[in-house]
């Protein structure tokens, strides 16, 4: 029997390739909440827009890698993939309606933070993993982290009862993307990476389509909206989820999952710069508190 060996240098580029999706990844949040400040964008029309530029990016990019067999799909998994769209449409809605509501740094680190303790808790009834100490304690830091960063996040003049419609929608996008998780974990054994994640994101765009004419479309926008629309599809989303994948032949889980705080990292520093979003005592502790309970989970998963 023979073994692959992975050089020190495929290791490192791997981590290279890691990092910059993940840094990409904290851009979207951004790019979202610059659109909203020069145009009449709803989240409808952004999350539409996102996963329709990426979509054609993905789906050559996966016809390049597997040719014809890249698309013939079993026909019970063609229900997961579609499970997987209907969860990228979510999240994307979701996402940028927290941004707007939240502003990107507690919007961001809410989302991504309780993802990894939701997949941790839903997993249990739904892939039959076991419910552990570590996953209960994981659980409650990120509530009272969430508590905690709400209180002393940024000013944004909103009302009370918009931010807590944003909190709720945080907590939707960190649930939805959990689905998103646990799906691909389902589908990962019988397909290549690229499969799920180009059609998952091509029927994620169709789902959200009939929502966002409905809802009004957005079309009209300044040279830079554009801008602001074709990065948000081709870079964070098409490149980014090309690189992670290709980085994740060589890097463990593990590493992965370190190496993707720098979504949040790169969110929080660049809206401080920004849009001047800053995180009072209480809101630093609460993101402590979030990244903390990151921590406990990756390190349960290694131990396990």
């Amino acid at each position: 029997m023979t073994t692959s060996v992975v050089s020190p240098g495929q290791l490192r580029l791997g981590v290279i390739f890691i990092a910059i999706a993940a840094t990409l990844w904290g851009t979207v949040g951004i790019a979202t909440r610059a659109l909203f400040l020069i145009s009449d964008a709803n989240p409808l029309s952004v999350g539409f827009f996102r996963l329709a530029l990426a979509s054609p990016v993905l789906l050559l990019a996966t016809y390049l890698t597997l040719g014809r067999a890249g698309f013939r799909i079993q026909g019970r998994d063609f229900w997961l993939m579609l499970g997987l769209g209907l969860s990228m449409a979510l999240y994307q809605v979701t996402y940028f309606a927290a941004i707007e509501r939240l502003g990107v740094t507690v919007a961001v680190l809410i989302a991504l933070c309780t993802c990894p303790v939701m997949v941790a808790i839903l997993a249990a009834p739904l892939l039959k993993e076991r419910l552990t100490a570590t996953v209960g304690i994981a659980m409650v830091l990120a509530l009272l982290g969430t508590v905690l960063l709400v209180g002393g996040g940024p000013d944004l003049g909103r009302d009370r009862n918009q931010m807590m419609i944003g909190v709720m929608l945080a907590l939707g996008t960190g649930l939805s993307y959990a689905f998103v998780t646990m799906t691909s974990r389902a589908l990962a054994p019988r397909y290549h990476p690229l499969q799920p994640i180009s059609l998952g994101f091509t029927a994620g765009a169709l789902m959200i389509l009939p929502f966002a004419l409905a809802g009004g479309l957005v079309l009209d926008y300044p040279p830079l909206g554009w801008l602001l629309l074709l990065h948000l599809g081709l870079i964070p989303t098409a490149f980014g989820y090309i690189l992670f994948l290709r980085g994740m032949r060589t890097t463990s889980a593990t590493v992965a999952s370190i190496l993707t705080l720098f979504e949040p990292l790169t969110s929080t520093v660049l809206a401080w710069w920004l849009f001047q979003e800053r995180l009072g005592p209480l809101g630093f502790l609460g993101a402590a508190l979030l990244l903390g309970a990151m921590f406990i989970l990756m390190r349960g998963e290694r131990e396990a």
